[in-house]
């Protein structure tokens, strides 16, 4: 009947792959730095139109298009500053941002490929590729440029991290937990993985999880998902006071998250039988998410105990309509009798 969620940090971070345009970025001529975006790139484009052969001009102006989000003019200019100075790692590499940042990873892993070729050892283009092969699923090319990054600096941060990415989703997750466990020993304030080392030992059912959630919890306390991730801990070794009141904490901080919606209507029908308090979570999650299948299928259940059959007929027709062939949902329509 419930299909509960672990949210994943793992899943959605793509570590250290950082566009070289930020409001810190120093700029050659001092003005320009004292000058919004926009304002640069007037002033850039009337150099331009005075010395168009200048490099550099182009390379400050493509900055200042990739920190307003004209990613493409970006291209065109980089494209110009290597025609005059083909091998500049600097706006080879920022060209390979801008492609990635464009959404074309093939052109972006190949200009790196370029930066490599005139520096084998740059451990920034190394790591950038090893990002993109992650991000194209292509893990054994990830691993092999990842490895190589920390072969250069066992101890890098975004690597490492990377690399335990890779390993879980190859299923290696041994390896996962002992290069997470190395990052938390090396960067005791890296929330991210005292989160994950904490998830994947809530999957083993390891009590070590409740140490690592905590820490996650503590170093980053507006973040839901260590909360989450420990409330499920819990609700999964049937300590339902504890993970209840992980799941108000989640609401504190975000008072949209479904899972915890559904995750507390779930205590209340199948633990405590209450079905009409049920009944309001699993709303409230549909509210969230009205394609929230799992939570119709609930909230069919808790009617049939309240003795509505035709409000649960409907819940369980729309988990249907939403998931076709949704287990828990053609369970309740057979107990049902529909």
């Amino acid at each position: 009947m419930n299909t509960m969620k672990h949210i994943s940090t793992l899943t959605l971070f793509l570590v250290g792959f950082i566009l070289l345009v930020g409001c810190n970025t120093t700029d050659n001529n001092a003005k320009l730095g004292e000058m919004n975006a926009d304002q640069a790139i007037e002033v850039l484009s009337v150099k331009l139109h005075k010395n168009s052969k200048d490099h550099r001009l182009y390379y400050q102006r493509a900055r200042m298009y990739m920190q307003v989000g004209r990613v493409n003019d970006a291209i065109a200019d980089l494209k110009k500053a290597t025609q005059f100075k083909k091998d500049d790692e600097e706006y080879l590499t920022l060209l390979a941002d801008a492609y990635f940042a464009n959404g074309d990873v093939q052109n972006s892993y190949k200009t790196l490929g370029r930066v490599l070729e005139l520096d084998p050892d740059n451990k920034e283009a190394v790591l950038k590729q090893g990002e993109i092969s992650y991000a194209m699923k292509d893990y054994d090319r990830a691993l092999a440029s990842l490895s190589k990054v920390t072969e250069l600096d066992p101890g890098n941060q975004s690597a490492l991290a990377m690399k335990a990415f890779v390993y879980k989703e190859k299923g290696d997750t041994a390896s996962a937990i002992i290069l997470l466990r190395r990052l938390c020993d090396l960067y005791p304030d890296n929330s991210m993985a005292f989160e994950e080392l904490g998830v994947l030992y809530a999957n083993r059912q390891y009590p070590l999880a409740v140490e690592y959630l905590q820490a996650a919890i503590r170093l980053s306390p507006s973040n839901p998902n260590p909360v989450y991730a420990l409330a499920m801990f819990y609700q999964e070794r049937g300590k339902m006071t504890e993970a209840e009141e992980l799941y108000k904490q989640v609401l504190d901080i975000d008072a949209n998250h479904k899972y915890a919606w559904h995750n507390r209507g779930y205590i209340e029908l199948f633990h405590y039988g209450d079905a009409e308090t049920a009944i309001d979570y699993f709303s409230r999650a549909i509210q969230c998410d009205s394609l929230f299948a799992e939570a119709y299928a609930n909230r069919g259940w808790a009617y049939d105990l309240y003795g509505d059959k035709r409000l649960a007929e409907q819940d369980f027709l729309s988990a249907l309509n939403i998931q076709r062939d949704f287990q828990p949902a053609l369970d309740g329509l057979k107990d049902i009798g529909k």
